[in-house]
């Protein structure tokens, strides 16, 4: 047999051996779904970013509330300077200075049972005020640079103002977990905040902020006001800086 004559049974049997060849059958399955491998995986890697940016802003939260109600006998504006360095160090690694704020508010009970914010210290770069509203001078004003324990404007529990969202609060924190401070003690009342920022697309998530509140009494501390004997420069809340 020559062959011109094997020619068209190759031809014919060809479609059949492709049809019956498996060798590049993994190849092909891994090509088909390496896309939703990949789609799996890129999810996964933002669940569990956004997890731990979560855990982080919660314990910042926690950290300083409590740090701030340990500090004995007298608070001053170098404790304060401590509490908000090392927040920001835990949250180095979500970069949460340059994206995060932390509000710490001292609320005492007034003479008439009001909530009232003596003192308040802001620290991170991200642009948000307190959910409590800021601490009022003798004018009913509020205070923004720092100068709540200064000079005429110095005001004490007997002489707090009342006014909205500030002296008029009973209590304070989120409906059904609200607390108060009792009558010559004070609360150390942390707010956190931070634009979540994700590692592989904001489309997965969309635009999150975090938010995480925490709240200690003070312990064996029976002067409330924030002194600076040490002449720190205040974190003041009109300030956003990392």
């Amino acid at each position: 047999m020559t062959d011109a004559t094997r020619t068209p049974g190759r031809r014919r049997a060809l479609p059949r051996d492709l049809r019956n060849c498996n060798s590049g059958l993994a190849l092909t399955e891994f090509a088909l779904s390496l896309p939703i491998l990949l789609a799996l995986s890129l999810y996964g890697f933002e669940t569990a970013n956004l997890a731990i940016a979560h855990l982080r802003v919660s314990n910042i939260a926690t950290l300083t509330a409590d740090n701030a109600a340990r500090v004995r006998d007298s608070i001053d504006e170098a404790n304060i300077v401590e509490l908000m360095t090392g927040a920001k160090m835990t949250g180095s690694g979500i970069d949460f200075a340059a994206n995060g704020r932390i509000i710490l508010s001292d609320f005492e009970r007034t003479q008439n049972n009001r909530q009232w914010i003596r003192w308040q210290r802001c620290d991170g770069a991200l642009n948000v005020n307190s959910s409590y509203g800021r601490p009022k001078n003798a004018n009913n004003g509020d205070i923004t640079n720092g100068t709540e324990n200064l000079g005429a404007d110095r005001v004490t529990p007997s002489t707090a103002p009342s006014s909205p969202n500030h002296a008029t609060l009973t209590e304070i924190g989120p409906a059904g977990r609200q607390i108060s401070a009792s009558p010559g003690t004070a609360v150390m009342v942390v707010e956190v905040v931070y634009n979540y920022q994700p590692i592989v697309s904001e489309r997965l998530f969309g635009p999150r902020q975090i938010r995480y509140e925490s709240a200690y009494n003070v312990r064996q501390r029976n002067d409330h006001s924030l002194r600076n004997a040490g002449r720190v420069t205040p974190r003041s809340c009109n300030t956003f800086q990392a």
